[in-house]
């Protein structure tokens, strides 16, 4: 991604770990794969359907997930600025 092209490693690694080191965190412990279930809801843009296909899981799976998600990181996916910061937490590990 060319906006995070010029930030030092660092700097991308730091902002990673503060935004996502939770989920990243709680998926090492308990094999959840919440970080892969995020990073493809956002690429396909907040659609559960589309997400649940992806992934071949159940809606309410993919719900549940990223329930677990905004709890962790304190984050609201509804929110267009919380969304970007988790997208670039996710594009800078």
């Amino acid at each position: 991604m060319a906006l995070l092209a010029g930030v030092p490693d660092d700097v991308r690694r730091g902002f990673a770990a503060q935004v996502l080191g939770p989920v990243l965190d709680h998926d090492v412990r308990s094999g959840t794969g919440l970080a892969e279930t995020l990073a493809t809801f956002l690429d396909e843009s907040g659609s559960w359907s589309r997400t649940a296909a992806r992934l071949h899981l159940h809606v309410n799976t993919v719900r549940y997930r990223i329930g677990r998600v905004e709890e962790l990181t304190g984050r609201d996916l509804g929110s267009f600025s919380d969304r970007v910061d988790l997208y670039l937490a996710l594009r800078s590990r």
